[in-house]
């Protein structure tokens, strides 16, 4: 089960009638090994999907909505392609089903068993739209600095940290994140929030780091956990935790968070771009 044996890239038929062997599980095992991750995950954390673009069928045959968000461990074994979430979703279209309860069990039955693991699903309906919160990251902006950048794939050589002085405790943020979908090549914009304790990350490199992302292909929740690795080893925080939100694409976006220690989850808040 690798990308290129999945739908991503290719034609695909949409199916409206409910279809859960529409999703295309990926074991997240086979980026992990290539950064250096065993059994042993430095991290814990979970990663956001919301779709925007969920209906079916009442009894009555009339159409409904929501917007349904789905929080993944990321202990679990797979990730779901996005183009196969895609297609599941749309093939809600003409199913009829007796209320909203029953298909977030529907869904919540098989994306936690496309993951292999208990996935978490919240079914926001329009009466409750308003209620769906907008906020920008907390955190000292990178993107103030003023500098030259010409890397453009991974490069933890960038990163380095005053391990000579005091810790610190701060927040970082960068709207400037990319990388590119790992089969189509289509840019994947999103920001990143960067909350450590230890050795002062040096800035500009830091910014330098995440611009490096650029020309990376990768899946969201690589490229997270790529990052959290590269910051780790380099930098040596003894906390760490890194955000990402992505702007949709087929109505879905995708939030990878990683964190080494307890701290609150993320509230899910949409970012202006999303």
């Amino acid at each position: 089960m690798t990308p290129d044996q999945s739908p991503l890239g290719k034609p695909a038929a949409y199916a409206e009638q409910y279809n859960a062997s529409l999703l295309f599980p990926i074991p997240r095992a086979l980026a992990r090994e290539t950064i250096g991750i065993g059994a042993q995950l430095p991290f814990f954390g979970t990663d956001i999907w919301n779709a925007y673009e969920l209906s079916w069928l009442n009894a009555r045959g009339k159409p409904q909505i929501a917007i349904a968000t789905f929080f993944i461990p990321a202990d679990s074994p797979n990730i779901v392609e996005s183009k196969s979430f895609k297609l599941y979703l749309g093939s809600f279209a003409q199913t009829k089903l007796d209320s909203a309860e029953a298909v977030r069990d529907l869904l919540k039955r098989d994306i936690s068993a496309a993951c292999g693991a208990t996935a978490s699903v919240r079914l926001d309906q329009p009466g409750g739209f308003h209620k769906i919160q907008f906020e920008e990251f907390e955190g000292l902006s990178l993107d103030r600095l003023d500098l030259e950048a010409e890397v453009y794939q991974p490069e933890p050589s960038l990163l380095t940290a005053a391990f000579n002085e005091a810790p610190v405790e701060e927040t970082l943020i960068s709207n400037l994140l990319k990388s590119n979908c790992p089969v189509t090549g289509q840019p994947d914009w999103g920001s990143v929030q960067i909350h450590y304790v230890g050795p002062q990350i040096e800035q500009a490199g830091l910014l330098r780091y995440i611009i490096s992302y650029r020309n990376h292909t990768g899946f969201h929740e690589q490229c997270v956990e790529r990052m959290f690795v590269d910051i780790l080893r380099t930098c040596k925080p003894d906390r760490l935790a890194i955000y990402a939100r992505y702007t949709r694409r087929g109505g879905l976006d995708i939030n990878p968070f990683r964190t080494n220690f307890n701290m609150p989850m993320p509230d899910n808040a949409r970012l202006a771009r999303q």
